[in-house]
């Protein structure tokens, strides 16, 4: 009997421990979580869904482009997004491939413009970033994908916290972005800026960050959870990076760019839905 009694205790104590580790990977609805993918760390931010207002609301002033007018409203459910940008070390971990063939995929003679686990992943075209969020679903069990620009923009705005800045967490560019004038002509490390409102990283600067829809001018009519149009030839860029000036790391700013192209300047983020 007293045999009996240590062999259920010990195997409920292994359930209990098989219990917390399961939780720890587990997604909490309202709350951030952490996916453990290769025994590397990515980390996602609660944002709660709401209305907001799209495009070049005033606080862009005249720094503006006819591509992020009009301004519209825009209504989201709620999802997760990468605290981060997609680093070179979960990049490697998921795709199996280093930011050197990356690069050598596009034109080997190019420069290395920042390398490390915890830098940001460039050198990867829009199809390649479609590609690691199906890797990343198949080894995590869930949905990952590329934001949509609305889910992009309402979250670099600060979601239901916003405080209405210029760039994402700050009217201050300085504070929350590595760009042309403080870069040194290359990425940094994910998260050694401010974060924004919503404790996300980099949405303004370091690299410019894929997302899914097609690129086309904006409605005025109010939407729900949109997707872009179902058709195009390029695919929208957001964020601005380490090479451009501040005018092109705004929160309403847009870029227009082929999704078979990639360069030192474009990355991504993932988001995933409850």
């Amino acid at each position: 009997m007293k045999q009996l009694f240590y062999l259920m205790l010990c195997l409920s104590l292994l359930a209990g421990c098989n219990k917390d580790h399961d939780d720890d990977n587990k997604v909490k609805i309202g709350k951030d979580f952490t996916e453990k993918v290769s025994g590397v760390e990515l980390e996602m931010v609660y944002v709660k869904g709401g209305t907001f207002r799209m495009g070049a609301t005033s606080e862009q002033g005249n720094d503006a482009y006819d591509r992020e007018k009009p301004v519209h409203t825009v209504t989201l459910s709620d999802y997760y997004i990468g605290k981060f940008e997609v680093t070179q070390g979960l990049w490697e971990k998921v795709m199996g491939t280093t930011l050197e063939q990356q690069r050598d995929k596009v034109n080997s003679s190019w420069p290395f413009c920042g390398v490390g686990s915890d830098y940001p992943m460039y050198y990867v075209n829009w199809e390649e970033a479609q590609e690691f969020c199906k890797k990343l679903s198949e080894l995590t069990g869930r949905k990952y994908a590329l934001p949509t620009e609305a889910q992009w923009e309402y979250a670099a705005r600060g979601g239901v916290k916003s405080a209405g800045y210029k760039y994402s967490g700050s009217n201050d560019i300085e504070n929350v972005a590595w760009y042309s004038d403080n870069s040194n002509s290359s990425t940094h490390s994910v998260g050694t800026k401010q974060p924004n409102e919503l404790g996300i990283y980099d949405m303004s600067g370091n690299v410019s960050e894929w997302c899914s829809d097609w690129f086309d001018y904006y409605s005025s009519d109010a939407q729900t959870d949109p997707t872009g149009p179902v058709s195009g030839s390029n695919r929208v860029l957001r964020g601005g990076s380490w090479g451009i000036n501040a005018r092109y790391c705004r929160v309403s700013f847009r870029f227009s760019y082929n999704p078979s192209d990639g360069d030192s300047y474009n990355g991504f983020r993932v988001v995933l839905l409850p």
